[in-house]
């Protein structure tokens, strides 16, 4: 494969799944500056990793691998720097709330989800996006009746904190 084959296919792996991409950037980076970093780490990861793309899974079932892989990456070596960084992360997102108006509900489950472990956040995105049990199974790589579980597990939890908020218990 040439550069210019590779950059053409970066192109428009990029240009056609960002919204994939973002979905995963979003539940893994809760500032601006933070997305933009993770939305790079994984654009690097996707330009590396398609010389060796071989078709044997959907472009996108790909490319989530790739997305998550690296957000996990991403929040773990985050981590180390969190403590230094949480009082500007305040500021900065008291700033992106005051720019653009959001859903309320959406916020809120956005938030629930950024507060699931790293496996469960991937599976919610994952269902969100629409991929059938077999495809998060394969993607995440748990069997497919372990993806029910947590599924099921996740919803109830889900259901239980909207229930405490719109009752406030």
């Amino acid at each position: 494969m040439t550069e210019k084959e590779q950059q053409q296919i970066f192109e428009e792996w990029v240009g056609q799944y960002k919204i994939l991409i973002f979905k995963v950037v979003r539940a893994y980076a809760f500032t601006t500056i933070d997305r933009e970093d993770l939305f790079q780490e994984i654009a690097i990861q996707v330009w590396h990793s398609i010389r060796v793309f071989k078709a044997d899974a959907a472009v996108t079932t790909w490319l989530y691998r790739i997305a998550l892989n690296t957000a996990f990456k991403w929040v773990r070596k985050e981590r180390k720097h969190y403590e230094a960084k949480e009082s500007l992360e305040n500021v900065e997102r008291t700033l992106e709330e005051n720019k653009i108006p959001i859903d309320e509900r959406l916020a809120w489950l956005y938030e629930e989800i950024s507060r699931l472990d790293e496996i469960d956040r991937s599976i919610t995105i994952l269902l969100l996006e629409g991929f059938s049990y077999k495809e998060i199974a394969d993607t995440i790589g748990i069997t497919e009746s372990n993806v029910g579980v947590k599924i099921s597990r996740i919803k109830k939890y889900l259901i239980l904190k909207s229930k405490i908020i719109n009752h406030g218990i």
